[in-house]
């Protein structure tokens, strides 16, 4: 795989600076800080100058930078998939090992099949920023035609969407009741979309972007050329982001698989309910491969036919038993529906969960459940109501005109 990167898509010496802004003085070796007239004593000197190093954005013919120039889209995203390549002293360039790792198997095949010739150069007989345009909508960094004009300046909430996707493809998000708990403190934050409000929640948390002085986020102002690429130089290397919040420790923290095939971080608010994920697992186990987890939902299926439509979205429940955690909430959750042989399949699964739950009280809690079931299988009325075993209150919830019962389980303060 490194030959395939170092030599099978770098190909011609390379034209890296962005159109309209070419090198005052040439293109920098690797590891050769360029400098530049208008940033002596900038708060973004450090940053520019390794980035420019690196090839990712040069200066212009008068030796200046212009750091406080906004930057298009086209731009952005070129410098962002420039950032995930290495610059050989040659002017080749190759992607870098740890971006390749970190993609998804279909992602790796994008490059490996779509992208096997792709030089990093603009397009030199059309629209120059097409080449990355179309890879990065292939990579599901952008949307297609996100943007009706790529020349338009981009605001931080669009940078922020843009590396929210990027995280998503090449690490993980957070949990997101946490990194939204740390946005809310800007004081324009609720002047955001809801959904810009989640892109900005992860960047924060991620601690790739940050809040000005005056406590806002900056919603609506541009972003310019030295903002950039300090975003993108965090966005890359781990080691320069900044420590959004000490409020988690890691100790309740797990990575989950999410349906899209990546991963996100999730908070648990106690020890018990962080165990409580692992022992899903173990009932998961329990029904051989019959059985789907995603995030902290664990579907039981009766067959593999049922598995395939379930998961294939193919309408319908197809699963006839879920196991699930709602750590936000703080509360444990069993869903059945009345299906033949229910019970007789699940059995093991639901006392190994609910085992885990009451503990000493277990008992009382199964003689429930297996009480509630059987009048809903006779065809009896169950009328919805909450009760208390141990230290939970039982939350009994019947849907779907008896055909679904729902045991919310949330532990008493």
């Amino acid at each position: 795989m490194k030959r395939w990167q170092k030599t099978g898509l770098a190909g011609i010496t390379l034209c890296v600076w962005l159109m309209g802004a070419v090198p005052a003085t040439g293109f920098a070796a690797a590891g050769q800080e360029a400098v530049y007239a208008d940033m002596a004593g900038h708060w973004a000197k450090d940053s520019v100058a390794n980035m420019s190093s690196l090839g990712i954005l040069d200066g212009f013919p008068d030796g200046t930078f212009r750091p406080e120039e906004a930057v298009t889209a086209d731009q952005f995203v070129k410098m962002l998939l420039l950032s995930y390549s290495e610059l050989y002293p040659n002017g080749e360039r190759g992607w870098k090992t740890s971006f390749f790792g970190a993609l998804s198997e279909a992602n790796k095949s994008v490059l490996q099949r779509d992208y096997r010739n792709f030089t990093f150069k603009p397009d030199p007989s059309g629209y120059w920023a097409k080449p990355y345009v179309d890879l990065a909508e292939d990579l599901n960094i952008l949307a297609k035609n996100q943007f009706a004009d790529y020349k338009v300046k981009l605001k931080r909430e669009d940078v922020a969407e843009i590396v929210y996707y990027t995280l998503k493809e090449t690490e993980f998000l957070e949990d997101s009741a946490y990194s939204m708990g740390l946005a809310s403190q800007y004081g324009d934050y609720l002047s955001l979309s809801s959904r810009s409000q989640r892109f900005v929640a992860e960047v924060t948390a991620k601690g790739i972007m940050e809040g000005y002085p005056n406590g806002y986020f900056g919603a609506g102002l541009p972003v310019t050329r030295a903002e950039a690429l300090r975003i993108l130089e965090r966005l890359t290397d781990k080691s320069g982001r900044v420590n959004a919040s000490s409020a988690s420790n890691g100790t309740f923290v797990k990575m989950v698989p999410t349906a899209d095939g990546s991963y996100k971080k999730l908070i648990f608010p106690s020890e018990k309910m962080l165990g409580a994920y692992d022992v899903m697992l173990e009932a998961a186990a329990l029904r051989g491969t019959n059985y789907d987890m995603q995030g902290t939902v664990l579907r039981l299926f009766k067959d593999a036919a049922a598995k395939n439509k379930g998961i294939s979205g193919n309408g319908g429940a197809w699963d006839e038993a879920s196991l699930w955690l709602e750590p936000g909430y703080r509360i444990y959750g069993i869903t059945v529906r009345l299906q033949d042989g229910m019970l007789a399949r699940n059995e093991e699964s639901i006392g190994r969960f609910a085992a885990y739950i009451f503990g000493n009280h277990t008992e009382p809690f199964l003689i429930l459940f297996n009480q509630i079931y059987g009048q809903l299988a006779e065809g009896q009325t169950v009328e919805n109501r909450t009760v208390t075993i141990g230290g939970y209150s039982v939350e009994i919830a019947i849907q779907d005109g008896g055909q679904t019962a729902v045991f919310s389980i949330l532990e008493k303060q």
